[in-house]
């Protein structure tokens, strides 16, 4: 499920909420600029919450000025991306060879493709959880690949383990995010590296990075793909899935997990996920050892909306209590 961050880090929580500061930033002279109004409430940790892989993630920063930094690799080419949120209005800034692109998707970017308004709350829960995030958007980013490798590396593994894969192959095979040189930006920002990269990353660096054989294999035959998959960015959902299912090692959590970035789908509901049908299952009707037919038996309401619906239950904080030990983390770097 899309921000599946520990809440005892104090900087994220389940359903992909970030902490964003009020912002204080100023124009930075030299960067390429864009202001953007919502329509609506808007709250950038919410928003842009789900794009983060963890605390440590390269890609993504927040400063204490209440700037949201990301790096991305677009098709124009890696970009820096600074949003801050100023009253009503939103002022962007970027850099680097995809500046123009990244500030052109801006507004798809902070939800201006989503419609709030299509959900009706039928539970008890979700009218409350709804009715206390108004600033909710489903961000959609309009890059596949950024979304797919992270939650390939996120199969079956701890998030600690998948985030601490994603940490060491970016900063070891990506670049610098471009910036504006001395100044606000994190000194550690990223962008991933590019298809060809993960394509000739060494069995011997995955190995390292704690990402075994089936998964690295599934981010190679993609990246071979790059091109096809990132078409299904503009596909309606599931003209999409069939795409990206069609690599093997692909299958429904992954293509659910990457469409709800990279298409803001608010339909992509997550199935396969190990915790998400207890926790549905529970929020909605008491029910902890609910499995993925009941999921989605219970959120049929909600067809078109299933997606916000469970980051709803998600962010409301109604999981059952834990009465298992936690699933043990590995590394097989270490081996």
């Amino acid at each position: 499920m899309a921000g599946r961050f520990d809440p005892l880090t104090r900087t994220a929580v389940r359903g992909g909420r970030t902490d964003v500061p009020r912002a204080t930033a100023n124009a930075t002279p030299g960067a390429k600029a864009r202001t953007w109004s919502p329509d609506g409430p808007l709250d950038l940790g919410l928003t842009l919450g789900p794009l983060r892989r963890g605390p440590g993630d390269p890609t993504f920063r927040t400063t204490p000025d209440g700037s949201v930094w990301r790096g991305c690799r677009t098709p124009a080419g890696p970009a820096t991306l600074r949003v801050a949120a100023h009253g009503t209005a939103v002022h962007a800034e970027a850099w680097g060879p995809g500046a123009d692109w990244v500030l052109g998707e801006l507004p798809a970017l902070l939800g201006a493709d989503d419609d709030p308004a299509a959900f009706v709350p039928r539970h008890r829960l979700l009218h409350a959880s709804h009715r206390r995030r108004p600033g909710l958007r489903l961000t959609r980013t309009g890059l596949v690949l950024e979304s797919l490798i992270p939650t390939v590396l996120e199969q079956k593994v701890t998030a600690d383990e998948a985030y601490r894969a994603w940490r060491r192959l970016v900063r070891q095979y990506g670049e610098p995010a471009p910036g504006p040189g001395p100044g606000p930006a994190p000194r550690d920002l990223y962008v991933m590296p590019d298809p060809r990269t993960w394509a000739l990353i060494p069995s011997w660096d995955w190995h390292r990075a704690g990402v075994d054989a089936k998964r690295s294999a599934a981010v190679v035959r993609a990246a071979r793909v790059a091109g096809r998959l990132e078409e299904a960015a503009a596909m309606d959902l599931p003209e999409a899935v069939r795409r990206l299912e069609a690599v093997p090692g692909i299958g429904p959590w992954t293509s659910a997990e990457t469409l709800q970035r990279s298409n803001g789908a608010p339909d992509a509901v997550t199935t396969g996920d190990l915790h998400l049908p207890g926790i549905v299952g529970y929020a909605l009707a008491g029910d902890r050892d609910a499995d993925d037919a009941a999921m989605l038996e219970l959120l049929a309401p909600y067809a078109g909306q299933r997606h916000r619906a469970a980051r709803l239950i998600l962010l409301a904080g109604a999981a059952p209590p834990r009465r298992t030990p936690r699933m043990p983390r590995g590394d097989i770097g270490r081996l």
